[in-house]
């Protein structure tokens, strides 16, 4: 399936149905009265987080969403049927933007996560409701409001714990290949890598995390240059960034660690001028194709001496595996303290309600014990 991460929509709810004036005439039963029901309500139209999807591919093909019209209102007391919302399933990670504004409205970051894209109109009054002591035979009604209508542009931002980050060939398509289930197109040419890719690394048979591929950026990609700027964005949302280098080059004329480090210095600079957000995560710098080098630590001293690298750093070989299992199993336990920081305060009893201990009485509750006679 084709992937497509950005598209452009036009949502139209349905018109509230209008109220009737209506009186009751029935036989024996003079000046019955007003009987006149209300309008039905409009259809909305829905936007709702599906895990099972990964593509606005489907967003491509049907940009227009209309949704019916409530029903009028009709004499003898009958109200208008409702129209049916109209659920559009998306991708989790669709941002959604007003078209022409730029706002964003909606983030739908988690499965199952769902917002009203357009609000379907309210069904008009019929002359039931004003009917009163002086106004007996009211002629008034209300029509159905308008529903909302909106173009939107949504925009995929894929979930991942991990990116992996770095020039063209270096080696990141091999190593999602090594280390998941993800397959992607794997060639000796740039830019093989077309779209952004998913994996899952299984570490152990109740630990796993996500780690995502994209296209590989050059200089001047903040700018519009190759691929990868198109597909930053996917970036945002990972925890950790795997920054990959290639230390070795086929032509012996060429300094492999030279090539390196300018390739890593580029990179930065790069995102730094696309998002200074995404350039302040977390990154680890990996150095791939170790195997093909006579003296790997001497060129991966180098890099991180010349680089001013303090933070971690990781030799290895995508293609035979070779330090791949040290760096996942470190990823994994990075990705695991990470999550029992971001919930430390849960069980912490600095936070909750009034000092007591997770799980204590409410002392609000007029049946704790505390405070019966």
């Amino acid at each position: 399936m084709k992937f497509v991460d950005e598209a452009t929509i036009e949502v139209i709810a349905g018109k509230g149905g209008n109220g009737v004036a209506s009186f009751r005439r029935e036989k024996f039963i003079p000046m019955g009265g007003p009987d006149g029901g209300d309008g039905g309500r409009g259809g909305s139209i829905l936007a709702i987080a599906d895990r099972n999807i990964n593509t606005l591919i489907d967003f491509r093909y049907a940009r227009l969403h209309r949704a019916k019209n409530g029903e009028n209102g009709r004499g003898s007391d009958q109200y208008g049927a409702g129209a049916p919302d109209i659920v559009l399933r998306m991708p989790v990670g669709t941002v959604i933007h007003d078209a022409d504004s730029g706002e964003q409205l909606f983030d739908l970051d988690h499965h199952g996560a769902q917002v009203t894209l357009a609000a379907g109109g309210a069904g008009g009054l019929g002359n039931l409701h004003f009917k009163s002591s002086t106004n007996r035979a009211p002629r008034q009604f209300t029509p159905g409001r308008e529903g909302e209508q909106r173009r939107l542009r949504l925009e995929l931002k894929v979930l991942a714990d991990v990116g992996l980050l770095g020039l063209p060939n270096a080696g990141k398509s091999t190593l999602i290949t090594r280390v998941s289930n993800a397959r992607p197109k794997i060639a000796d040419y740039p830019f093989t890598t077309l779209h952004p890719n998913l994996g899952v690394v299984r570490t152990s048979p109740s630990h796993s995390f996500v780690i995502a591929d994209i296209p590989g950026l050059i200089e001047g990609a903040s700018e519009g240059a190759g691929l990868g700027h198109l597909f930053l964005r996917h970036l945002s949302r990972t925890r950790v960034l795997l920054h990959m280098l290639d230390v070795y080059s086929p032509d012996p004329d060429v300094d492999a660690g030279a090539q390196a480090i300018e390739g890593a210095q580029a990179i930065t600079r790069e995102l730094e001028r696309y998002s200074p957000e995404l350039a302040a995560k977390p990154r680890w710098l990996v150095l791939n194709k170790l195997d093909m080098v006579e003296d790997p630590v001497a060129i991966q001293d180098r890099i991180c001496r010349e680089l001013g690298w303090t933070g971690p750093v990781f030799g290895i070989s995508a293609l035979t595996g070779e330090g791949t299992q040290a760096l996942t199993g470190a990823l994994q336990s990075w990705l695991d303290e990470q999550q029992r920081s971001a919930h430390a305060h849960d069980e912490d009893p600095r936070f909750t309600r009034n000092g007591e201990e997770p799980g204590a009485p409410d002392i609000d509750d007029p049946g704790d014990p505390r405070f019966t006679r």
